[in-house]
């Protein structure tokens, strides 16, 4: 069977979904099953996006891309930091 990606606003409302049906009475199987999706991806996704709203989800991404951006930039010192402590060693070698 082939994955299905869902985007995190798809998430968000198939897990306000299932929390209706479930209010209603239905048990966590039967509510996931409706929707598409096993019990273990609603945990999964309950977990991660649990009691998040829209503001939070478009806030969790802008802070995970300014986290990669900050890591890059932490990546590219540490290769100029390598190259300079190099080239200071090849420096004291000929001195």
């Amino acid at each position: 069977m082939a994955r299905k990606r869902h985007s995190d606003e798809d998430i968000l409302k198939l897990l306000r979904e299932i929390g209706l049906k479930l209010t209603a009475g239905d048990d966590v199987a039967s509510a996931c099953r409706s929707v598409g999706i096993s019990d273990a991806t609603y945990y999964n996704w309950r977990r991660r996006f649990g009691g998040m709203g829209r503001s939070q989800l478009s806030e969790m991404k802008s802070l995970e891309k300014e986290n990669a951006r900050l890591k890059k930039i932490v990546a590219e010192l540490e290769l100029d930091k390598l190259i300079l402590k190099e080239s200071l060693s090849h420096l004291k070698l000929w001195a």
